[in-house]
């Protein structure tokens, strides 16, 4: 008898949570990354609307990281967005660290 390995048939579904953890994870990496290529662009001094964004950019930040820790306590649920919503969201809160340590530290 051949046995069919390619197929999973499951009732699973990617919790919403981690999905939307992952949205708010992206578009804050987006937001920050816009900023700071901004500023550079603007040889280093940057406006209001620049901090205002990276504020904005916090606050997505804060809130996918919550609601990824969140999702991970569905049960009966895909992993894969809860995962990567709080990898992507730990690396927008790096990006944070380093943009604040350059502005503390670095001449």
């Amino acid at each position: 008898m051949l046995k069919n390995k390619g197929f999973i048939f499951t009732n699973k579904k990617h919790t919403q949570k981690g999905i939307m953890s992952t949205i708010l994870g992206v578009l804050s990496n987006a937001t920050m990354g816009t900023a700071v290529y901004f500023s550079y662009l603007g040889g280093g001094v940057s406006s209001q609307r620049y901090g205002t964004a990276a504020l904005l950019a916090v606050i997505f930040m804060i809130v996918g990281m919550g609601l990824g820790v969140w999702s991970t306590t569905e049960t009966e649920k895909f992993r894969l967005f809860t995962v990567v919503g709080i990898v992507v969201n730990t690396l927008a809160f790096g990006m944070l660290s380093l943009i604040l340590y350059a502005g503390a530290y670095v001449d």
